[in-house]
């Protein structure tokens, strides 16, 4: 066995974002990293029980290892998707407890089911008895004043009971009132003490911490406490982070495709996408961060952002943004 196959499948994770960490984005960031593990975004049982199911679940093979993510209460609803994803040969099935938009308490579920341990360990139970693919949970360290090192800890033990053994922590709580979405990823203090806690008392659960992680750096400083890290925003605004994630932190010492490379690797997907009536924008949406920082940068979001808005719908405008890209001498740039 190699080292990289050694670690945790959950050692590096890309967070599930609502309008972001779709099929398109998945793909783009499969280029840059073999090992990370991804998730989509959060979806209703609802909407694959009653809505477009294969628009919902579609995904390319390449995105593996990946993660479908729940956002339900109804415990026959969640079982009869955890078999979707089974089906349509996800990794694993996660259920959301974190999730803290007013939409979401409506419908019973995401954050607010925190304060039913009983009910989530009842679903997980029954999803784990539906498929055999690892049901895991993701949840925040509290829910409004309910924030104590207790509350989480009873939450986790009922739930680890039913047989779930990984909890990916956001290591803020929520406020299901008062604060926006937005505003709960930001303004509640992030606790790490509380998640590595967590891992001291029920060494034998994985357990994965999330929220405030921007550097490798930092996926080093809380892997010495944790089995695993999960990035969201950091990775989506800085996409080309992965390119150094299978090296650092699985010791794959194959190397990473440069930025240029990573944009060639999309054109066979973009063109069957084409082909198949994807709109171009749907996909060069996620790949606007590629040059982040770098020179010419501007200008290849600028192409792609307007060329988009003005009709182009051809590959041919990759080219002309990496062309953006080529004309400002960089060295960096194939790094």
């Amino acid at each position: 066995m190699s080292v990289h196959q050694a670690h945790s499948p959950w050692r590096f994770a890309v967070a599930p974002m609502l309008d972001w960490t779709d099929r398109h984005c998945r793909f783009f960031l499969r280029q840059m990293s073999r090992h990370a593990r991804l998730y989509t975004e959060m979806v209703c049982t609802q909407a694959l029980i009653y809505g477009p199911r294969r628009r919902l679940l579609r995904h390319d093979p390449c995105e593996q290892p990946v993660a479908l993510q729940l956002g339900g209460s109804e415990i026959d609803e969640l079982v009869q998707c955890a078999e979707f994803a089974e089906q349509w040969r996800y990794d694993e099935v996660n259920l959301n407890c974190g999730c803290p938009s007013d939409k979401v308490q409506e419908g019973r579920f995401g954050a607010c089911l925190m304060n039913e341990p009983r009910h989530v360990a009842d679903s997980v139970r029954a999803m784990r008895q539906a498929t055999s693919l690892p049901v895991t949970v993701k949840h925040r360290i509290g829910v409004d004043e309910s924030e104590d090192y207790a509350f989480m800890r009873h939450f986790v033990e009922t739930v680890a009971a039913a047989g779930c053994e990984v909890f990916i922590v956001h290591a803020r709580k929520a406020w299901l009132k008062g604060l926006s979405p937005k505003e709960n990823r930001e303004i509640p203090p992030l606790q790490y003490e509380q998640v590595y806690r967590l891992k001291q008392e029920f060494p034998r659960l994985t357990i994965v911490i999330n929220g405030g992680i921007k550097t490798l750096a930092d996926c080093d400083a809380h892997l010495r406490h944790v089995d695993g890290v999960m990035l969201g925003r950091e990775i989506y605004d800085h996409p080309y982070f992965l390119a150094d994630v299978d090296r650092h932190l699985f010791a794959d010492a194959r190397p990473a495709p440069s930025r240029h490379e990573v944009v060639e690797l999309l054109k066979p997907y973009v063109a069957r996408e084409l082909d198949s009536g994807t709109p171009l924008g749907h996909i060069t949406r996620h790949i606007l961060g590629l040059y982040r920082g770098l020179p010419g940068a501007r200008g290849f979001r600028r192409t792609l952002s307007e060329g988009v808005h003005h009709g182009a719908g051809d590959l041919e405008l990759l080219d002309h943004a990496l062309a953006e890209v080529d004309s400002v001498p960089n060295p960096a740039i194939a790094a």
